[in-house]
This record gives C-alpha cells, structure tokens and sequence, in this order.
C-alpha cells in the first residue's frame, strides 16, 4: 500500500467529519460543521485551529492574509463545504490555497451531500 503524506493525520480528520456528518446530517451552514468537527477534532486529541489568520504569498512574498476554515497540527489545511455539488471550482479554490498559504497537504470536505463527500489535495512542486 502505498504511503502518503501526513496519511494518518488526514484519516484522523476525515473519520472525525464522518462522525459529524452522521450526528448533524445536512442542511446546516458550513459554520455549523465547522463548530462540530472542532469538537470532534478535540475529543480526537488532534491539535488545530479555526479561522486562523495565515500570511499568503505570491512568488514567496508575503502579499496579505486571509482565514483557513481549519488547520490541523500546522501541516493539513481543511477546506469546509455544505453545498449540494462539489464543483471544479471548489478543487481549484484548495489547490490555489496550497499554493498560496505554502502548504503541501489539504482536504475537502463537503457536509452538504447526503454522505459525507471529501478530496485530498498535494501541492505540486513549482515550475520555474
């Protein structure tokens, strides 16, 4: 089987987003699942923070900041949806965030299906 990057770390959050997704089930603001997997992510002894404030670069010079829905243990950037549709957009949006906030591994999460729908992103190395 093949290894991947903080693989242990993204099944953590991801087993944590199906216990909510099955107690919340759908229809609520992404907030909502937000607060919850914030509990479960706890209860689950995973360090993280929501809403952070984290610096975004361009060419590796810092060029403002804006808020991660979630950062687990520094490394695992967690991107939150409640919509009915994962779109090519919304895979777009998280890799351009790797890239942008100089992470290497993220997660989508989407609360607005009736199962629980996620995708793992890596950044690609840069092209000089």
């Amino acid at each position: 089987m093949e290894e991947f990057k903080y693989q242990e770390l993204t099944k953590g959050v991801i087993g944590a987003a199906m216990r909510v997704h099955t107690q919340m089930g759908i229809g609520f603001p992404e907030v909502v699942y937000q607060r919850c997997l914030a509990v479960e992510l706890r209860m689950s002894g995973l360090a993280f923070e929501r809403e952070l404030e984290m610096p975004l670069f361009y060419r590796d010079e810092k060029v403002g900041s804006r808020r991660v829905d979630i950062l687990v243990e520094r490394v695992v950037l967690v991107e939150l949806k409640a919509v009915s549709e994962v779109t090519a957009l919304h895979h777009a949006q998280v890799l351009n965030y790797l890239n942008a906030y100089q992470l290497e591994v993220a997660l989508l999460l989407n609360f607005g299906t009736p199962r629980l729908t996620y995708n793992r992103f890596v950044r690609s190395p840069r092209r000089t």
